[in-house]
């Protein structure tokens, strides 16, 4: 059993939802993304996303973006990344660690290669924003076999096909979008995410993760009514932003706390 399932299978048997927040590898500087990492743990983090920095990140709005940029700035590649999951491995063993961007970067690295590197180094999920499933049976394969799991988008307006495709390719969770648009760009409607929620699951038998515009403990509690994960990234990169750097892992764990608290007192209203 990959980490991720162990974690996912720990949290449902205490009856808790998991918490998957988001940083940028490289922001605000690359000498700070292993404690923020471990930051994110101390506030009760379940599953870390990694984001590879990429100069066009499509899905993502201005804060991620301009976290790219800062990163970027400072030549943060994706073999560095790696390097930065091999340093974090150093002191945690256990918190799954999944790497979110695009295809460039993987493809310039050698998909067989960036496979059996993120192995080694302690990645356990991968994913690719814009490698939709029809169109990377071969990828996934290449994951699963170096122990990875391929990780995918479903989005309000995906459909039965897509459904089944996901469940094929996919391994470890889905990450359901859950508006129209791009990171932290708007409010969720709740009743179409709690619509949609189970007919994901009845078709991919697989968690089901929420993020974008997930924004604060109110938020988050309410997706863990529904879901069997948080995901949040947005609004930790503007706490990273907004705080001095000497600074920031605490304020990123004290920010994480808060909806971890949020998340587990929701439990008793279901």
């Amino acid at each position: 059993m990959s980490r991720i399932q162990t974690t996912f299978a720990r949290l449902q048997a205490s009856g808790r939802k998991a918490l998957i927040p988001f940083i940028t590898a490289g922001d605000p500087e690359p000498g700070l993304t292993v404690g923020l990492m471990q930051a994110l743990v101390s506030g009760g983090a379940d599953i870390i996303e990694l984001g590879v920095p990429f100069s066009d990140p499509m899905a993502d709005g201005p804060t991620i973006q301009r976290a790219s940029e800062r990163a970027l700035a400072y030549g943060t590649s994706l073999r560095i990344v790696l390097g930065m999951v091999r340093e974090f491995r150093k002191h945690d063993l256990a918190t799954p660690v999944v790497l979110m961007g695009y295809a460039n970067p993987i493809e310039a690295y050698g998909v067989a290669d960036f496979a059996r590197d993120a192995s080694s180094m302690g990645v356990d999920g991968v994913l690719v924003v814009d490698y939709p499933p029809e169109e990377c049976v071969e990828f996934a394969s290449t994951l699963k076999a170096a122990q990875l799991d391929p990780i995918f988008l479903l989005a309000p307006t995906s459909g039965e096909k897509r459904f089944a495709e996901v469940a094929e390719a996919g391994s470890g969770y889905i990450y359901y979008v859950s508006l129209k648009g791009v990171t932290g760009s708007a409010l969720m409607d709740m009743d179409e995410v709690a619509r949609r929620i189970p007919l994901i699951r009845d078709k991919v038998r697989m968690p089901v993760g929420v993020g974008f515009g997930i924004r604060d403990g109110e938020s988050a509690a309410k997706v863990a009514r529904v879901a069997d994960a948080v995901v949040i990234g947005s609004r930790i990169i503007e706490e990273i932003e907004n705080s001095p750097r000497d600074e920031a892992a605490a304020r990123v764990t004290a920010f994480v706390r808060g909806i971890r608290a949020a998340m587990d007192g929701s439990k008793e209203e279901l």
